[in-house]
Order: C-alpha cells, then structure tokens, then sequence
C-alpha cells in the first residue's frame, strides 16, 4: 500500500472484490484480512452502503479496505447457503421501498408483513410501492389495492401507485420520496425493480427480462447488491430478487413490537409473558375483536411466529 488512506461509500460488491466511491473517483478494492463483525455469523463481511477506509495498493490502480466503520444501521436477512449464517443486504438506509405487485407476480401479503417486521427491527422507514398499476382492472384487483391501502397507510407505510413501464406517476410522485435519501429498493423478482432504476438512474442501465408466463415468477435479473446514484442527490440500493426475507432470531415476547397496531398495547395484557395467543387477559386479541388490528396482519404475526418456533 502506497500509505495515503482514504474514506468511500461501498457502491457494489461482487464476492472478494468490492467498488469504493471516494471523492476522487471509484475504486476496485479488496478485504485486508478478516473482520470480526460483532458477535454476527456473516456470509458477507462488508455491505453495499458500507463506509469504509481504504488504502491504494502500490504502484497499483486498486485499493486495499482496511477499516470499516461503524454502521447506523442494515437489512439482513438469513443465509440461503449457511445455515445460522446471515447476509447483510445493505446498510447506512434512510428508508426502505418494496416494490409489489397484484399480477405478474403477485406478492402475498405474507411477505409484505416479513419485510416490514424486518425494517421494523432495524428502525428503518419503509414505503410500499404498487407497480403495474396498468395491469389491475378486474374489480378483485381493485379489492386488493384497496386492501393494500387499508391495511397499511393507518399503520404509517405510504402506499404509491406506479406503472414504471409506462413511466406514470415516477417523477411527480415517487422521485420527491427518494431525493436527497438512501434507499433500499427490494421486492421479488420480476416486480419491475430494474425498468423502475433504469427510467431514474442513468447510470443503472439494468437488464429487465420478461415474466414467465409459466411460471409468472421474475426471471433474476441482479445477482449483486449495487448503488445507484441519483439525479439531484440519494441513491437507490437495488438488491437481488429476495424470494422470502427470513426474520432473524426474533425471541417470541419481541416479535409484537415490530407491529405497529400491537406496539401501542403492549404491556397492558394480564400476564408479561403474554403470546397473544390463547392467553386469559390478552388486550391484543381484545383488540383484534374490535377490529383495531388487521386480521389479515394478526394473521401473519401467528404465521412468523410458528416459523420461529420451528427454528428453535
């Protein structure tokens, strides 16, 4: 190393070698040794929106990493390889985006309720975006974005209606959301994720592919975590088709506090340990009687938590 150290923001990762923007240009770099990273059993030591210290290699274009500093905060989610181990999707977020969809594919109510317990456990702002609004039309559709709204705006997640393909809504709306931010963008695979990067970011010039008619899943078109910058300040972080986001080792009695309706009973149920459940006294499913919480979210709330107590 030629000795002059420098700090950048980690814009791509790609296995062993990772893209560093610093203030003079962009850097190919690698990892100087390992790096213990808190007690956490990672399969990847450093995040897309890392910040980082780094250090050119002498007489050489590339850099060596040798610090990382400390994160405000990440996504994670469990190891598809690694049992135990976790994947830290991005870090240093001002808000979170999900992209979902009612056809092609549809995205399960299920997996909104996982992705949004994740931003909550992190302490990161989440917003739902309706993509290929253009194809909704039948009146069950209708139903379905009218439940969309209805179940999550009273808990504080902005609902957008977008069609990216036909650029409605994009710059009006979405973009005065995203300026000046840091955002994760995620969603399953074939959501539209890379034409929505491609029509804001001009440097993104993501591949899209089509939907299997098949199958109507996403055909994968990222397979690396990347930065993009925007037009007038913020980023998008685009992250791979996430096909389920595994909520990591969430103890039972926590889990309700990542549910904004529950969060606000908490502590006024008979017992402290209560699972709100079956539990004599429980204040959370006197409310869910009076229709104070979303069955359909109460619902999702059994489902995490019999998932994790497979997992024990």
């Amino acid at each position: 190393m030629d000795g002059k150290s420098m700090k950048g923001r980690v814009i791509k990762s790609t296995g062993s070698w990772y893209t560093v923007k610093t203030e003079v240009a962009e850097v190919k770099a690698r990892l100087k040794g390992k790096f213990k990273q808190d007690e956490l059993k990672l399969t990847n030591p450093i995040a897309v929106g890392d910040w980082v210290e780094l250090a050119m290699e002498e007489g050489q274009e590339t850099g060596v990493i040798f610090e990382i500093l400390p994160r405000e905060n990440y996504v994670i989610r469990k190891s598809t390889r690694k049992q135990h181990f976790s994947h830290i999707i991005a870090s240093n977020l001002d808000q979170a985006i999900l992209i979902i969809t009612m056809k092609s594919p549809r995205t399960s109510l299920g997996f909104i309720d996982r992705f949004l317990v994740s931003t909550e456990s992190f302490r990161i702002p989440a917003i739902l975006v309706v993509n290929k609004v253009d194809l909704i039309s039948k009146d069950r559709d209708q139903e379905w974005l009218q439940d969309i709204h209805e179940i999550y705006e009273p808990l504080g997640y902005p609902v957008l209606e977008i069609s990216a393909i036909k650029d409605t809504d994009l710059r009006e709306k979405f973009l005065p959301l995203i300026q000046g931010k840091s955002s994760l963008i995620a969603g399953h695979s074939g959501v539209g994720k890379s034409t929505l990067l491609n029509r804001l970011a001009p440097g993104a010039s993501q591949q899209t592919k089509e939907v299997s008619n098949f199958s109507s899943k996403g055909v994968h078109t990222t397979t690396f975590a990347e930065l993009f910058e925007l037009p007038g300040g913020g980023d998008l972080i685009d992250t791979p088709g996430i096909k389920e986001f595994g909520i990591l080792d969430v103890e039972e009695y926590e889990l309700s506090h990542y549910f904004p309706e529950m969060r606000k009973y908490l502590g006024q149920c008979k017992y402290n340990n209560c699972r709100h459940i079956n539990e004599p006294g429980c204040v959370i499913l006197e409310k869910l009687e009076e229709g104070y919480i979303h069955p359909y979210r109460y619902e999702s709330y059994l489902n995490i938590l019999s998932e994790e107590d497979s997992h024990r």
